[in-house]
């Protein structure tokens, strides 16, 4: 399949690039569900940060502005997504669902009427920017240091997202949240607002694979443009089991599997390319069932906390 180290190279880079915005949405959904939080509002956290990250680049003609206004998108979703699972106790499934379709009609009408024309215009998006003397290393280099700012500032999330989790304070009450509630509450700390916290600061790291989607891939917005991205996210942290590192691995092996579909669709041009682009929803679902019951959520996700309950 590879004839050459350059024809590897472009492979795994294709496949890093692919899993990236899968990498942010995962790390987003790590975040809120450690919490207790079920966060299916990945699809429209992507869908309402590649919508922001196009109308910031587009009115500013910045991809810096883009990226901040793509990140303020994705935390309204958070927002109403906290009131409706945390504040109000609806069903977080029904929320995440209801919030998905709602980003995705809001997105396709605003993205007519504020980008102009069908709303597919080029903006302005992030150039790579090779590191000095690490990008010269063969194939490592050319991977993982010859890329833009958006790869960059994945690499620093998943780190901070691991060490904030997992060696601070902070990461302590969040998972203490996810595991026994009560007990954090005895303990005189509160649970709705460590839940909040987590659900907006997860959709924001969300929102930013849907910025990179637009500000690193395509330098445009198009309707439904996550592409049910934000569902292979959801299998990505239950890979992972809910660590961000596991998390990253995952959307690793899919953005490996689109990488290959791709690859295939090229060198069969012959068989509908269809057969080919079901391939990392495929290696998801095999994944989860191999891995099926080997994994252990946290105790309390999914179930709404109130005080003086039993």
């Amino acid at each position: 399949m590879f004839s050459d180290l350059q024809a590897l190279t472009d492979f795994l880079s294709t496949g890093l690039r692919l899993s990236i915005p899968l990498v942010f949405a995962a790390l987003g959904g790590t975040l809120s569900e450690r919490a207790g939080v079920f966060n299916v509002a990945l699809e429209g956290c992507l869908l309402a940060g590649a919508f922001g990250a196009a109308l910031g680049s587009f009115v500013f003609i910045s991809p810096y502005a883009g990226l901040l206004t793509g990140i303020g998108m994705a935390l309204l979703v958070g927002g109403l997504l906290a009131i409706l699972a945390v504040r109000l106790g609806v069903n977080q499934l029904v929320a995440g669902l209801a919030l998905n379709i709602l980003v995705l009609g809001l997105t396709s009408y605003l993205s007519r009427l504020l980008l102009t024309g069908d709303g597919r215009r080029i903006v302005e998006g992030f150039a790579p920017y090779p590191v000095p003397f690490l990008a010269d290393i063969p194939l490592l280099g050319p991977l993982l240091f010859k890329q833009d700012v958006m790869t960059y500032l994945m690499y620093a999330t998943v780190a901070l997202s691991w060490w904030m989790l997992w060696k601070t304070p902070w990461g302590l009450v969040l998972r203490a949240v996810g595991e026994n509630p009560r007990a954090v509450d005895t303990a005189g700390m509160a649970v709705d607002r460590a839940r909040i916290i987590a659900v907006l600061a997860g959709c924001a790291v969300a929102g930013l694979g849907g910025c990179y989607l637009v500000l690193s891939q395509v330098f445009l917005f198009t309707e439904h443009m996550s592409a049910g991205k934000g569902f292979l996210a959801l299998a990505a942290v239950i890979l992972g089991r809910w660590n961000p590192l596991g998390a990253l691995a995952a959307c690793l092996l899919f953005g490996l599997c689109d990488a290959l579909q791709l690859r295939l669709q090229f060198g069969q041009p012959d068989v509908p390319y269809q057969l080919f682009s079901i391939v990392p929803f495929v290696a998801s679902f095999l994944a989860l069932v191999l891995f099926s019951g080997k994994v252990k959520p946290p105790a309390s996700i999914g179930i709404r906390y109130e005080r003086g309950g039993k």
